[in-house]
C-alpha cells in the first residue's frame, strides 16, 4: 500500500518522537508501574491524542490509517506508550464519535484531548468471548437509569475519567431490552469504583483492574443509544471493537518491528568464533523469516485500517479485522522470541529491552478477542455460515 506524502510525513515524525523520550522512558515505566503522564503530556503536544475526532470537535479528523501508522512507531519503543495511542482514537472514543449525540461527542471530545484514556467497560468475570453474557444491568427507573454489575481486565482503571459501559437494559416492568451503552465520569459518578487493580506479566504501566457498580445513576443525556435501538444494538456497539482489535494488532506488530531492529543491530556487532553472528546462515535465516512475517502483518493491517464493514460503518470490515489481528498477534510473539534468541543470554536479561517485550507481546493473543475466538469469525465467514448464536446473535 502506497503512503500518501502527509502520511509518510506523519509516520516520520511519529518515529522521531519514539525514537526520542518514549524509548528513553520505556524501562523505567515497564520498572515502576505507573501511569506515564510526562508522556501524555507530549503526545497531547505532538497531536497524536484524538486524531481521529472530527475537527469541528478540536480533533484533526485523521482516519484509522494515519492511527495505525503512529501507534506502530510508539510500539516500537514502549508498548504503554501505543496503547495510550490506541485508546485515545479507537474504541471508545470512535464509538462515542459514530453513535453519540453532539453533547456526548463534545464532552468526550474534550476530554480525550485533555489527555484522559477513556475506558471501555465490556468485559465481566463471567462474560468474556461470549461478552452478551454480561450480567451487569441498567434497570430504568423514572427517567434514570441504576446501573449495578461489576467488570473486570478494564484497561486505564483508576487512572480513566471517562468510562463506556455496556449494561443489559430492563424498563421498570423487568423486561430485557437489550444491551446500551451508558457514559460515566469517574469523579463525578457516585456508585463508581475501582476494586482491583490486575497484577499482570507485561505493559506494566497500563493499569487492568476491576470496576463495580454500585446503583449508578445515569441520566437520560448520558445514554449512548445505538442506532438500532436495545433491542437490536448490540452489534452497532460492539462493531467499534473492529477498529480496537485492528490497533491491538498494530501495537504487536510494532513490538515485533522494535525487535527485529534490535536483533539486526545485535547481528551486525556481536561477534563469535571471529566473526558477526549475522554471517552465519542459520542466524541469516531467521531474520528473513522474521522480516518476511512481519511484512505481510503490516500490508494486513494497513489493509483492515483502510477498510469499511458493510451497510456504511465507520468502522474497519470485521472479517478483515480479524485475519490481521490473529495473524499480526501470532507472528509477533513468534519474532520477538527469536529476536530474544539471537540475544542469547542476553535477551533474557532486564538490561536489554527484549526481556520486556516478551512479556509484552504475549497479551495479543488474548486481549480484543482472543485468536481462537477471532478464528471462529473467520471460519464462519469463509463457510458462510453465521456465528454461533448468543442471546444477542454475536460472539466478540
Amino acid at each position: 500500500m502506497r503512503l500518501t506524502p502527509d502520511q509518510e510525513s506523519l509516520k516520520a515524525r511519529a518515529a522521531a518522537f519514539s525514537n526520542g523520550l518514549v524509548r528513553q522512558r520505556a524501562a523505567e515505566i515497564d520498572r515502576s508501574g505507573e501511569y506515564p503522564w510526562d508522556i501524555v503530556d507530549a503526545l497531547k503536544a505532538e497531536g497524536f491524542l484524538g486524531m481521529t475526532i472530527p475537527k469541528e470537535l478540536g480533533g484533526q479528523g485523521r482516519s484509522f490509517l494515519d492511527t495505525v501508522l503512529v501507534i506502530e512507531q510508539m510500539a516500537r519503543s514502549c508498548t504503554v506508550t501505543a496503547r495510550i495511542v490506541v485508546e485515545a482514537n479507537m474504541g471508545a472514543i470512535s464509538t462515542i464519535m459514530a453513535y453519540g449525540t453532539e453533547a456526548q461527542r463534545r464532552l468526550a471530545a474534550d476530554l480525550v484531548l485533555s489527555g484522559d484514556k477513556p475506558a471501555i467497560c465490556i468485559t465481566e468475570p463471567d462474560a468474556g468471548s461470549d461478552a452478551s453474557g454480561m450480567t451487569t444491568r441498567a434497570d430504568k427507573r423514572g427517567n434514570r437509569y441504576v446501573l449495578n454489575g461489576r467488570k473486570h481486565w478494564i484497561t486505564g482503571a483508576g487512572i480513566s475519567r471517562l468510562h463506556l459501559i455496556f449494561a443489559r437494559v430492563f424498563d421498570e416492568s423487568g423486561e430485557d431490552l437489550g444491551v446500551g451503552g451508558f457514559l460515566a465520569i469517574r469523579g463525578e459518578a457516585e456508585g463508581l469504583r475501582v476494586t482491583r487493580r490486575e497484577p499482570t506479566m507485561g505493559l506494566c504501566g497500563m493499569p487492568e483492574g476491576e470496576i463495580t457498580f454500585s446503583d449508578l445513576e445515569i441520566t437520560p443525556d448520558r445514554v449512548l443509544l445505538p442506532p438500532s435501538g436495545f433491542k437490536r444494538g448490540f452489534a452497532d456497539l460492539i462493531n467499534a471493537y473492529n477498529s480496537q482489535r485492528v490497533g491491538a494488532g498494530t501495537v504487536a506488530m510494532g513490538i515485533a518491528a522494535g525487535a527485529l531492529e534490535h536483533a539486526v543491530a545485535w547481528a551486525k556487532s556481536r561477534e563469535q568464533f571471529g566473526r558477526p553472528i549475522g554471517e552465519f546462515q542459520g542466524l541469516q535465516w531467521m531474520l528473513a523469516d522474521m522480516q518476511t512475517q512481519l511484512t505481510a502483518a503490516r500490508l494486513m493491517l494497513y489493509a483492515a485500517a483502510d477498510s469499511r464493514g458493510p451497510n456504511g460503518s465507520a468502522f474497519p470490515d470485521p472479517n478483515l479485522a480479524a485475519q490481521a489481528k490473529i495473524f499480526a498477534s501470532e507472528a509477533a510473539i513468534k519474532i520477538v522470541n527469536d529476536a530474544l534468541q539471537i540475544f542469547g543470554a542476553r535477551g533474557y536479561s532486564r538490561d536489554f529491552p527484549l526481556e520486556r517485550m516478551a512479556r509484552d507481546v504475549r497479551m495479543f493473543t488474548i486481549g480484543g478477542g482472543t485468536a481462537q475466538v477471532l478464528r471462529t469469525l473467520v471460519a464462519s465467514k469463509v463457510l458462510g455460515w453465521k456465528l454461533p448464536q448468543t442471546r444477542d446473535g454475536y460472539v466478540r
